[in-house]
């Protein structure tokens, strides 16, 4: 029979002890954690929870001991109420975890994997490796330049060596794939922990991209992807003032021409991000332009979006649609960007990158645009070509335009993007397919390159920038000799340069240059807030008259 003063002591008590751990519990956000998965930080994070409960009601209790409702309380309830609890909340955690990974059981078949990075990212994918339902993958060792880490075990799987000792450690332990687990690692590092890679034999790569959304959260096994030459020629993480781009594009009617390119396309998707009050979607590519919409509508169906099929030079049409939207703000990306092919029809690089331009930068101002953005190329600098010399003309036009008062007119100029269409990448790819050889220009030549991502964030944000008449000048980096990167993209294939795969010069074609310039000593630039992107001093322009 329980005394009647401890079944008092437990009426009043119990009210406390469930709203302190409720609250703590609440702070420490026990309530996100998906127990499936549960590991050492969520067993270390219910531990903090249940101790400082725990002390908490035992210091209330005691201050309140000198009252008469309890007076005589137990002091042996404070270590039953935390063992029990610990037990409880744990204890059946970690076994509803044992219990699914024991039902879920090998589904497909899975490759040997060494993981390279014993840090958080790899951690916690071979967590999710271990516990992901039809994981493909099987974890077999890390690897690890730490020293200090070698001979210790995480998540069951030992540290065992550095990278120098991947060719060894691979042969002995039968290494299928490898997945690089570094997503802070500059370029630099991933191309020599590739480069043991290739002299061990793995050619099935993958990678972890270093993107700020993923190493600012759990990494997830969907974020595993094969390893593509842009991870290896990329560049540092590029800092974004996400706040001032949501500002100018928040809320807004947006126009995008030629949405359905390279460009145009990922300026799509990332304006989407931003909550705009309607997307018009300019291309007279109906194929690309049925894909960009329905990926846009699936991924953001809440989203006003209205896909055009059209042509810049239709004065007429494009009037009707800045009547009908009356967008407030518009980037220009649709043109003609083939050196070659514009050599041979210069003509359409004067009506679509000269006329297209201008016809949409007047209907603009007419229609109280707030602001222009026009995608500029690297190419307009001391022109050789039919296409750079026709967007140069291009950026002038717009650039008198600004005069208008009405309308802020920005240009973007940038070099080439990898991966784009009809780029030197995908030629590439296509001639590895069928079995060489690649043919380059010339043994020498550089081009600067940066990923179609960083590219838009960055015009996105020298956008929210101008303040109308400015031409801007993204930070390229260091150019990339295109032989080099050849020769990469071939051995991400899984062959050898020369050896599998021939490489051939073609030499230099009409237009082309051997160095591109982003700028020239007459022009100059001035800097900007932003460490990637500057302003070009810009001294040609048409006459007001």
């Amino acid at each position: 029979m329980i005394p009647d003063r401890y079944l008092v002591h437990f009426y009043i008590s119990l009210p406390l002890f469930i709203s302190i751990k409720i609250m703590v519990f609440y702070f420490l956000q026990i309530y996100r954690f998906t127990w499936s998965h549960i590991g050492l930080y969520e067993l270390i994070k219910v531990f903090m929870a249940q101790t400082l409960s725990s002390l908490i009601i035992s210091a209330s209790i005691l201050f309140l001991a000198y009252g008469e409702p309890f007076l005589g309380f137990p002091r042996s309830i404070f270590l039953i109420d935390y063992a029990f609890s610990l037990i409880m909340v744990e204890g059946l955690r970690v076994s509803k975890r044992a219990y699914i990974h024991a039902r879920r059981g090998t589904v497909v078949e899975q490759k040997r994997t060494l993981i390279i990075g014993a840090g958080d990212a790899g951690e916690q994918i071979v967590r999710e490796m271990k516990t992901a339902k039809d994981s493909p993958y099987l974890p077999v060792a890390f690897i690890d330049d730490d020293p200090s880490k070698k001979r210790t075990s995480i998540q069951g799987v030992e540290v065992v060596g550095m990278r120098m000792d991947i060719p060894r450690i691979s042969k002995n332990l039968d290494v299928e794939l490898a997945v690089i687990a570094m997503p802070s690692a500059p370029p630099m590092e991933i191309r020599d922990v590739v480069s043991y890679l290739y002299k061990a034999g793995i050619n099935e790569i993958r990678v972890i991209p270093g993107t700020k959304e993923i190493i600012s959260r759990n990494i997830s096994i969907l974020d595993i992807k094969r390893i593509e030459v842009e991870d290896l020629l990329g560049r540092e993480p590029i800092e974004i003032e996400y706040a001032e781009i949501e500002r100018d594009l928040k809320g807004k009617r947006i126009l995008i021409t030629g949405a359905g390119g390279s460009i145009g396309s990922e300026l799509v998707r990332r304006i989407s991000q931003f909550d705009p009050q309607l997307l018009v979607l300019l291309d007279f590519n109906e194929t690309a332009l049925f894909h960009i919409s329905r990926e846009i509508k699936e991924r953001y169906p809440y989203l006003s979006i209205h896909p055009l099929l059209g042509d810049i030079l239709d004065k007429e049409k494009m009037g009707v649609v800045f009547r009908n939207f009356a967008p407030q703000v518009v980037f220009h990306a649709a043109a003609y960007k083939h050196v070659p092919i514009m050599e041979d029809f210069p003509e359409e690089a004067v009506r679509v990158n000269i006329l297209g331009t201008e016809i949409l930068g007047k209907l603009s101002y007419k229609s109280g645009v707030e602001k222009f953005v026009f995608i500029s190329t690297d190419k307009v600098v001391n022109p050789t070509s039919v296409m750079g010399a026709s967007k140069r003309v291009a950026e002038m036009v717009i650039t008198d335009l600004n005069h208008q008062q009405t309308t802020r007119f920005v240009a973007v100029r940038f070099g080439n993007v990898l991966g784009s269409r009809g780029s030197v990448i995908p030629l590439f790819q296509e001639q590895i397919r069928q079995g060489g050889p690649l043919t380059i220009t010339h043994p020498e030549m550089k081009r600067y390159f940066m990923t179609i991502a960083e590219a838009v964030l960055l015009v996105l944000q020298a956008g929210a920038m101008g303040r109308g008449g400015e031409v801007f000048v993204l930070d390229m980096g260091e150019p990339i000799k295109i032989y080099d990167m050849a020769c990469e993209l071939i051995r991400l294939s899984g062959l050898e340069p020369e050896k599998d795969i021939p490489i051939v010069f073609n030499g230099i074609r009409p237009g082309e240059k051997l160095f591109e310039e982003l700028l020239t000593a007459e022009e100059g630039v001035e800097p900007t807030g932003h460490p990637k992107i500057f302003k070009a001093r810009i001294k040609e322009t048409f006459s007001q008259e």
